[in-house]
């Protein structure tokens, strides 16, 4: 005997009705088949509708027609309307609903038992439909009468079956020589004969009674999944099909909101120790998930990770806790009186106080008990008022394996805090096969996606917005485009979902496809750059890793980083306006992203693509200590410079660099030495430096006295006049075989930046052509300076330097997933 179930959204319309046919037919050539049918999808939601339309004394004619409609239709597209039988008891359904929901409305009251009546008639349409379905394929099939099969408590909107009793009435019901058998689920009766039904979704919950009864071979429940997955496939990308569950582990993925498992089915089917499998009605080829006695050897500790919403949690609290044996049978047998079923508990150590979570639909009524129950120790102050946390959720990982594992439960809380969620209580059984978590609902689907990451795919994401996408910020693109291979073959998830200039935004929730015009789309967006826009798609799609990449110059995005970082976003920029704004701004922007766990990262604000940053905290965190420093920190201006050694002029080396693209259009922005001053003060910050950029001495390229007003191309006129000034220094340089190099120089607590005369002897003396140099002196690097060489300047190195800052923002997350 095979007792196989298939609930609503396998029959939902004739195609899912014929594929069901077919799976029972092709079963029933080698078994006894019981089939327990669910109401078609929808329909059960229409009768509790029904029942409240009437109750609250208003017209429910045109609910009822459209009911009657949809059970036609479905007859009609399986070729069934002009069956007089079916036809009938359509018509009678009808009939029977109409009479009692007339009475309802006069009431304006529907007592249970009749609720009970008229939620249940799907399930009553579903099992007639599928023996007209059954008997053109050649099959004669009973219909039990679930109110003669099942015996359960008097309850009649949540009963709990009596095994024992119903399988008396079910084999006594059953006529010999049938090979298949059609039940309608939801259904029972009392032992007085009166209806009742077995809870919301309770046909998983008649399946499995029915298997119990007759001792199945298997108990399939059929939906529209392949089987139970590691989590909820529409919340998480990636989630996994679990090939087997013991009985413990699919009783707790049920309590906590798995929604393809009923709560009390698995009680009925461990007791007998029957086996059921969750199968695909469209793929049922499929293997499906097995639950059985023992579950599945040498696999993942944690089997799955699941969620129950719409609870609230509350809190019983005070002096009078403690050391007062009854407190907490007093409060439970408080919510036991109101039927208030309770999910979680949790105790402090200290006895002070215990939380539990409760469906926020029981709340009101929860507090009310609390405080009958309590009412003098409230009084008198022993106890505080009940507090109530509302719009939690639960979030539980679930698996015996890991009693074996250490370390599980803090890789859990490690998660959680990666994905940004203030815990608010932790609950773990006793058996070690489920911990579970109490957090806010709006952090619910952040925190199981990156449980899952951590726990199943052990794929990282890093999920990136681009604001510039100029020279440094499309060349960033390019190079994440071509790196997709590498990305994936280190199981890295590297997604851009947003594109913005200083005019548009551009945002896709799917990642933006850099192999298209996404330019051209760009540009053709409504949508404009702001911490808002952006921080609300972020929590719409439940991006756990965003990391802003600010590829501009601007001092307006610069001031808002803090706000970006207490947004959960990490910085990743060569943007130096930040670094270099005032000392306040420097601390607000270190301890906004210690104490929010994100990453501000700038190694290419210094340097380009060299490792200058990273060098100098990894000397300074190794107990080092700056003595001096001098470098070459432009790359334009290494450029110039290294052309006046060829015999160049001054104005002829800085517009054959202009047009070589190494300075700013505006050669001004360069010459001026600001640029390097900057850099020179990164560094001095970097080195525990208190200065401002006003305490930077810079001596401009252009001098004091040189007219450098006016537009670009006057000022490109005029400079051929400074050509003379620096031919003198130039030959006053040769005199003692040196060469004039910019510098940017840390030397006794002050920074200079200045035109200097450098020889041979000297680490900067043939840095040119567009290179960096940096000599630091330090406690453990003198008399000879480390010296970090090499382009600093150029699109590509920048943007390379980008990405691997990048990439950086993984660190926090990999010791997680090992």
């Amino acid at each position: 005997m095979r007792v196989v179930k298939f609930g609503g959204s396998s029959l939902a319309d004739d195609f899912r009705f014929q594929s069901v046919a077919a799976i029972i037919s092709e079963q029933a050539t080698s078994s006894t088949i019981t089939a327990v049918l669910s109401a078609p999808k929808g329909v059960t939601n229409r009768l509790v509708k029904l029942c409240d339309i009437s109750e609250a004394g208003e017209d429910y004619q045109g609910e009822l027609d459209g009911l009657e409609k949809h059970f036609l239709n479905i007859a009609e597209q399986a070729g069934f309307s002009q069956t007089a039988e079916l036809v009938s008891k359509i018509e009678q359904t009808i009939s029977e609903l109409s009479q009692r929901l007339q009475g309802v409305k006069l009431l304006q009251h529907c007592p249970d038992h009749i609720r009970a009546f008229i939620i249940c008639r799907g399930e009553v349409f579903s099992v007639h439909l599928m023996q007209q379905y059954l008997k053109v394929k050649g099959f004669e099939s009973q219909v039990l009468d679930p109110t003669k099969s099942i015996v359960s408590s008097d309850d009649y909107l949540n009963g709990v079956a009596d095994i024992e009793l119903s399988r008396a009435a079910l084999l006594s019901h059953m006529e010999n020589g049938k090979k298949v058998y059609l039940l309608p689920g939801f259904t029972a009766a009392n032992e007085n004969g009166e209806l009742t039904t077995l809870g919301r979704n309770g046909s998983d919950y008649s399946a499995a009674i029915v298997a119990a009864c007759l001792h199945a071979a298997v108990c399939e429940i059929w939906t529209d999944v392949d089987g139970v997955y590691s989590a909820d496939p529409r919340q998480v990308r990636g989630a996994m099909l679990v090939e087997k569950l013991s009985y413990g582990e699919a009783m707790e993925l049920s309590y906590f909101g798995a929604s393809v498992l009923h709560p009390k089915t698995i009680g009925p089917l461990a007791q007998h120790q029957i086996p059921c499998v969750i199968k695909n009605t469209l793929n049922p080829n499929a293997e499906g998930t097995l639950i059985a006695e023992e579950a599945a050897a040498n696999t993942s500790p944690i089997k799955a990770i699941s969620s129950l919403e719409d609870v609230s949690m509350l809190t019983v609290s005070g002096p009078g806790m403690k050391g007062v044996v009854g407190m907490a049978s007093r409060t439970f047998k408080a919510m036991a009186d109101r039927e208030i079923s309770v999910v979680l508990i949790t105790q402090s150590s200290s006895e002070f106080s215990i939380s539990f979570c409760i469906p926020t639909e029981r709340e009101k009524d929860a507090v009310a008990a609390l405080l009958r129950e309590f009412e003098l120790e409230i009084k008198a102050g022993l106890l505080a008022h009940p507090k109530v946390d509302n719009e939690v959720a639960i979030v539980s990982m679930i698996g015996e394996g890991m009693r074996q594992h250490k370390g599980i439960a803090a890789k859990f809380f490690t998660s959680l805090a990666q994905a940004r969620v203030n815990i608010l209580a932790i609950a773990q059984d006793s058996t070690e096969s489920s911990i579970s978590a109490v957090l806010e609902s709006k952090k619910c689907a952040d925190a199981i996606k990156v449980c899952h990451e951590n726990f199943f795919t052990k794929v990282p994401s890093i999920d990136v917005f681009i604001l510039g996408c100029g020279v440094v910020g499309g060349e960033l693109v390019e190079q994440i485009k071509r790196q997709q291979t590498w990305l994936h073959q280190r199981n890295i998830k590297l997604n851009v979902y947003g594109i913005a200039n200083s005019r548009k935004l551009l945002l896709d929730a799917e990642g933006i496809d850099l192999a298209s015009d996404w330019q051209s789309t760009l540009a053709d967006s409504e949508n404009n750059f702001s911490l808002l826009n952006v921080t609300q798609f972020v929590q719409d799609n439940h991006l756990v890793n965003p990391v802003l990449v600010d590829c501009t110059s601007s001092e307006s995005v610069a001031s808002q980083y803090v706000e970006f970082l207490a947004a959960g976003f990490h910085i990743v920029t060569p943007n130096k306006k930040a670094n270099t704004g005032s000392m306040a701004y420097y601390n607000e922007l270190r301890d906004t992203a210690q104490s929010t766990m994100r990453r501000f990262l700038y190694e290419t604000t210094v340097g380009a693509g060299l490792p200058v940053i990273d060098t100098l905290q990894g000397l300074f965190n190794a107990g080092d200590e700056l003595v001096a420093f001098e470098g070459i920190l432009s790359g334009s201006l290494s450029y110039i410079f290294g052309k006046l050694d060829e015999g160049k002029t001054i104005s002829e080396a800085t517009i054959e660099a202009r047009n070589l693209g190494y300075t700013e259009p505006d050669p001004r922005d360069d010459l001026s030495g600001m640029d390097v001053a900057r850099k020179l003060l990164i560094m001095a910050r970097e080195a525990g430096l208190n200065l401002e950029l006003s305490d930077i001495e810079v001596e401009s390229v252009l001098g004091n006295d040189f007219d450098a007003t006016g537009s670009v191309d006057e000022f490109i006129a005029k400079l051929p006049s400074l050509d003379p000034t620096f031919a003198a220094l130039i030959d006053n340089a040769k005199s003692s075989d040196e060469v004039l190099r910019y510098v940017g120089e840390i030397k006794d607590g002050k920074c200079k930046v200045k035109i200097v005369s450098v020889g041979a002897d000297n680490p900067l003396f043939a840095v040119k052509n567009g290179e960096n140099a940096l000599a630091i002196h330090s406690r453990y690097y003198q008399p000879i300076p480390f010296v970090l060489r090499g382009y600093g300047a150029g699109a590509a190195v920048t943007a390379a330097g980008v990405f691997g800052d990048v990439m950086r923002t993984l660190s926090w997350q990999q010791e997680v997933m090992l």
